[in-house]
């Protein structure tokens, strides 16, 4: 069997040469297009109408056509400042990339990408694309503005994955020349590890019980149960129907609580795929921060502290990310 290398030596040859192209480029999350950096070339129209020119010129010429000579000379000219237009609807836009948010395994991230037109002319028909990807988004720039360009990209598995290499291109105005760059974007996206769907219940069992100090009510003013709200009391404990009425938080609360300190690894999942025992172990995260509960993770030999809130569970989710 003959190994794809083989097969298709022409398509190896031609995504060899584009990987050596890429890494050659500097890594830049802004980016203002020079001559230097745009790369212009006949289109199939381009090539078609030349061939066309190189006809209606030997056919004047035999002929001893006038109106031949004019017509060949009229579109060869316009032709050339279409070329020269085209290629300046590219030259010295800025491109800025805006770096996508976090996101879990099997999701697209969507970021953006700002077009800057510092000219006094607004540039027409600029596409933006993926490289390798054939979905084109196409946009104008007015004079002297910006446009917005969202562009999705398939991360191929949880980490930290730079963005992938961004290509720009344009036919205007008649189609005769293809203008095109290539940038590589130096930001970077974080991708969590997809959650369990059917997860089972946290494993209470690892819970450490920790007998707390009493919380009565003393003398508040406020009936049994009920407390005045304090900083990282979670959300449903609020009576939020008090709160609506007298404009004051109100938590409920028990005469002794007890605090728990959940602490969430590997073994407690029961699975053998590291992927999944990551999967499950995110899943748990959640559900553990959605009960406002206080949890630890044991990862890797690294252990997080047990703590709770929104930044303690960022913290969880990267290190599941990147383990």
């Amino acid at each position: 069997m003959l190994v794809p290398s083989m097969t298709h030596p022409l398509a190896w040859a031609r995504s060899r040469l584009a990987r050596w192209f890429e890494e050659r480029l500097p890594l830049a999350d802004s980016v203002t297009l020079t001559q230097r950096s745009v790369y212009i070339v006949p289109s199939r129209a381009g090539l078609m109408l030349g061939l066309t020119l190189l006809v209606l010129l030997v056919a004047s010429i035999n002929y001893q056509l006038n109106l031949g000579y004019l017509l060949t000379f009229l579109l060869a000219g316009c032709s050339g400042v279409a070329m020269h237009v085209a290629h300046g609807t590219l030259r010295g836009l800025t491109l800025t990339v805006i770096a996508p948010e976090e996101i879990y395994a099997e999701a697209k991230a969507i970021f953006h990408v700002q077009l800057v037109n510092t000219r006094k002319r607004p540039r027409y028909a600029v596409e933006l694309a993926v490289a390798d990807v054939a979905q084109w988004v196409c946009c104008d720039v007015p004079a002297q503005a910006s446009t917005r360009v969202a562009l999705a990209w398939q991360p191929p598995g949880r980490g930290l994955h730079r963005l992938p290499t961004l290509r720009a291109r344009t036919a205007f105005p008649l189609g005769t020349f293809r203008v095109w760059t290539v940038w590589r974007p130096a930001a970077q996206v974080l991708v969590y590890p997809q959650p369990e769907a059917s997860a089972p219940p946290l494993p209470m069992g690892l819970a450490d019980a920790q007998p707390g100090p009493i919380h009565a009510t003393q003398h508040s003013g406020e009936p049994d149960g009920l407390r005045p709200y304090r900083s990282g009391d979670p959300l449903k404990h609020i009576i939020w129907k008090k709160a609506a009425k007298t404009g004051e938080l109100v938590s409920r609360d028990s005469v002794v609580e007890q605090h728990h300190t959940l602490w969430l690894e590997r073994q407690a999942t029961g699975l053998a795929d590291v992927e999944r025992q990551l999967s499950r172990l995110c899943a748990w995260v959640l559900q553990a921060d959605q009960l406002g509960a206080t949890y630890g993770l044991r990862l890797n030999g690294t252990d997080i502290a047990p703590d709770r809130g929104g930044a303690h569970l960022q913290r969880c989710l990267r290190a599941l990310a990147l383990a």
